[in-house]
This record gives structure tokens, sequence and C-alpha cells, in this order.
């Protein structure tokens, strides 16, 4: 399993089901393994969040936090990267999933619910982890409670908790029915056959009819300055030192040699294992030379640079280094000059210094360098003159979206209020779960929307698809046969059931979540 979601990790889908998965481990694991010293909302010092009163400690939410990306870190089976961690916003789902154990504990108190001993018993007995040969072994329990530094009695106290959890959560799922009703909407849902008219508007389309005044261009130039600002520019002089041209007269011990041999023993992996260090004692050698080369021409250029900074002068320390001066036009971090292509750390710093002003030494593959920046030109948003003709541009494809859309909304309230109005056919189709409507495309939004809809019936607002805005209609339905649905009802009943017992402990817990006085220490959760 794990070997199948690494493979495809980058795929949307497996995203998904990851946050699924996270979602489930949530709701039970958090109680188990992430129980503060005074239970569920307990703990000392600072708080994560309060609820209606009940303070969730900061122990608690890093553990959960770091519990969950640990997770994420098996699946992955490499840290987890830092744009991903941020689109599942992992901090506030391992804050939310205590939030709503505290809630649902407090629920089942107020229900009555609660568990015997053996219940208990038989939970952690259930446990593949408590597990040997099949069966419940004490010993290897033990171990792994003591491994995780947790006794018999916290994990015991921890896994009643998450046994009352269970309980309440499927006392609520209990209650949920598909109803007849229910099922025959599904029925139709699936089997129908629809046809649709609409009507399209996509920018392209209306784009001859927007109308624009130096007014108008000069409103969108100010409220859309960054799209038209100039970049900001830099001019160096710099000095560039290669340590590969005193790596050569540097000199190392056999010791040094040893000592960087094993700390970078993964770069010396051959095809039957790590290769010994007789068989790449020049290769490590050169190697080892190389970085201590490099290490004191960067203390020296640093020591220089130190010494010399308050006086400006960038051919005194080049002196100094027995360098050269090199000089750059003005240039842009999007249009680097030559010399500087693919140096991203020595252009940031550039562009971090005031004219005049020294700065580094800046490191990278090619060597070491002290900067100067002898000139400055500000990022600036130049007269509407200037650059009209790309204003122009960017106002009239901005004004044909609002004109597209407007007028795919007033398309939409007319065929809701059954006006008149000249109108496309998609032929009969039936539903799909991705949304495949002929002579429109895929919107699962449209068929979702359009098969609980009855002949001459349509939504209110119109939908895009691409780049287009489709006001719709129901033009004739073709229902499938009564008698098929009531042969097989009760199996549709069955099939639907699991999808209603997840909606209604959404809406419990969401209900519960409404009624609670909710208190987050947001600085936790935020994304920086």
């Amino acid at each position: 399993m794990l070997s199948i979601i690494r493979k495809q990790k980058d795929s949307i889908v497996i995203k998904l089901v990851f946050v699924l998965i996270v979602f489930s481990f949530v709701g039970t694991i958090f109680l188990v393994w992430g129980k503060g010293s005074d239970g569920v909302g307990g703990g000392k010092g600072g708080y994560a969040a309060k609820v209606n009163g009940t303070k969730i400690s900061l122990e608690e939410y890093q553990n959960a936090y770091q519990r969950i990306r640990n997770m994420y870190q098996q699946i992955y089976g490499q840290s987890i990267p830092a744009e991903m961690e941020k689109m599942l916003g992992l901090k506030k789902v391992a804050l939310d999933g205590l939030i709503d154990n505290l809630l649902a504990m407090k629920e089942a108190k107020s229900l009555g619910i609660k568990v015997s001993k053996d219940e208990v018993s038989n939970s952690i007995e259930a446990m593949s982890m408590f597990q040997k040969d099949g069966k419940f072994n004490f010993d290897q329990y033990q171990q792994l409670l003591k491994s995780n530094r947790m006794t018999a009695r916290d994990f015991e106290e921890a896994q009643e908790s998450e046994v009352i959890l269970k309980k309440v959560r499927q006392s609520i799922k209990d209650k949920a029915v598909v109803s007849d009703a229910d099922a025959l909407a599904e029925y139709k849902k699936v089997n129908d056959k629809i046809e649709l008219e609409y009507v399209a508007y996509a920018p392209g389309d209306v784009a001859s009819e927007v109308k624009l005044t130096d007014t108008d261009l000069n409103d969108f130039l100010q409220k859309n300055q960054n799209d038209f600002k100039t970049a900001e520019k830099v001019a160096l002089s710099y000095v560039l030192i290669d340590p590969a041209v005193a790596a050569a007269k540097t000199a190392v011990s056999e010791e040094e040699i040893q000592t960087f041999y094993q700390k970078n023993i993964d770069r010396w992996q051959g095809k039957d294992g790590i290769m010994p260090l007789s068989d790449v004692k020049e290769k490590v050698k050169a190697e080892a030379a190389k970085q201590k080369s490099a290490k004191q021409l960067y203390e020296t250029a640093a020591d220089t640079l130190y010494k010399n900074i308050k006086s400006g002068d960038l051919n005194l320390i080049a002196s100094a280094l027995k360098q050269k001066v090199q000089d750059t036009p003005l240039f842009a971090a999007t249009a680097p000059v030559a010399a500087l292509a693919g140096e991203a750390a020595v252009i940031k710093k550039a562009l971090e210094l005031k004219q005049g002003e020294l700065g580094g030494p800046v490191e990278t593959a090619r060597g070491i360098y002290i900067l100067k920046a002898t000139e400055r030109k500000a990022s600036v948003v130049p007269p509407l003159a200037e650059i009209k003709g790309a204003v122009e541009e960017k106002a009239r494809a901005a004004k044909a979206v609002e004109l597209a859309k407007s007028k795919a909304d007033d398309a939409a309230k007319q065929l809701s209020a059954k006006g008149s109005l000249k109108t496309q056919s998609t032929g009969s189709f039936g539903f799909t779960a991705k949304g495949d409507i002929p002579e429109i495309g895929a919107s699962s939004e449209i068929v979702e929307a359009v098969f609980k809809l009855s002949v001459a019936q349509a939504p209110a607002t119109p939908f895009k698809v691409g780049n287009r805005w489709y006001a719709v209609k129901v033009k004739s339905r073709s229902e499938a046969p009564k008698a098929a649905f009531e042969s097989g009802k009760e199996e549709l009943k069955k099939k639907l059931l699991p999808k209603k017992q997840e909606d209604a402990l959404a809406e419990w817990a969401k209900g519960l979540r409404e009624k609670a006085k909710i208190e987050i220490n947001q600085a936790i959760i935020a994304d920086k």
C-alpha cells in the first residue's frame, strides 16, 4: 500500500485520499497517543484552544500535530513538502480533531454513554500492535507502552475515552435512515436521461462589446498597479573567488581524509555497497581539499570584508584578496546578466543591498562572491501614456470576463423565469460521476444540480466550464422504469446508508461546534 502511494504521491486523487486518511486518524488516535497529563483538555502552561472554558493544552496540540506529520512522512517516505502541508492545513486538522473529540466526549457524558472494563479490555486486546501470532500478548503490550513512555493506566484511561467516542459517534450514525424518497432520488439521478437547453457566453464572444475610456483605463491601472510595475534593477561590481584554484595547493592530512570519508559515506556507494576508502582515496582527498580550501577562503573573504566594509571600497578588498573586480550593467532578477545566470543567491543578495553598499560573502557552486551595488533602479508604475496599450489589453480582457458572466447571470434568470431565449441543446445524456455533458464538457457541478430538477426547471445561477459560463434549463427528462427501482430499492438503500451515516455524523459535529464557545490560539495554526 505505502509503495503504491509513494509512486503516486503527486496524483491529486492520492492527495485527496490522504485527506480522508488524516481525518480518520484525527477522529481516533489522538486520544490514545496524544493524551495530556490532565486528560482531554488538560495540561499546564499555554493553550491551543478553549472549548466552553476547557483548555486544550499546547502539549496535546503539539503531540497531535507531530503525530499527524509523522504519519505523512511514513506515507511519503520522506519529509512532507511545505506546500503540501500548507495545502492540507495539517495544523488546523490536528486542532480540529482535538476540539471535535472534546465536544463529543462532553456530549457522550450528557447522553449517559459509558463503557465497561470488559469493553476497554476487549478493544485493547483486538489491537494488532499488541498481538503475536494473532493473539494478545501481554509482554508485547507492556514493551510497546514503555517504548512510548506511557503507563498501562494512562493508556487504558485514554482507550476508555476512545471507546466512548466510538460509541457516541456510532449512536449518531445508527439514527441515520435512508428513506424511500432518498433512494428514489438516487435511482432517478443515476438512471434517468435528461436533455438540457443552454446559453453560453465566453469573454471572446463579447470582447467587441467592451468600450473603455481613459478614465476606465486609469481606474484599472490604479487598481492593478502590481501588474504594470517595472522590475526592480541593480548594477553590481563583484569579486569572485574560485576555491578550485586554491584546492590544488591545499594539503589535507590522513585524519582529514578519513573524517571526510566517514561524514560523506553515502557519496561512495558502488554496485556492491559502500566502497572502501582505499578504492576512492584520491577522489576523497580531492573533495576534502576542495571543502577545506573553500572554508578557508570564505573565512578570509569574510574577514577582509569586515575590515573594509565601512570604506565601501571593493577595489581595496579585491587587492587584499588578489582578485579582480567585475562589473555588470543594470539587470532585474527575472533577467540576470549572463555572468550571473543561475546564481540565485547572489542575485537575491544584490537586490537587498542599498546603492553603494557592500555585501557578502555569498557562497555558491561557482565560488565565493563579495558584492557592491553600484546603482539601484526602483520598481515604479509608469504613466498611463507610456503603457496604454498593455493596460488597455488587460482591462479589455478583464471587462470581457465581467460582461460574459453578467450576460450568463441574466440568461439564467430568464430561463428560471421561463423567459424566451434562443438556446442550444445538449441532446439526451445520463448521469456520470465525472459530469460529462454533450456540447458543454465535464461539469459535475452542473450534473449534480440538473438531475435534481424536473422538466422546465432551471438553476438560478450560471455555471463556469472552462472559460465559458453556461445558463441551463431542463428541456426533457426520460424516467427509468419504476419497476426496476422497486425490485432493487432495499439494496440501493444499503448502498446509500454509509454516506448517509457519515453525513449525519458531520452534521452532528457541526452542530456541536455551532453551540460551543471556541477560542483558538491563531498563532499556532498560522502558516508561516
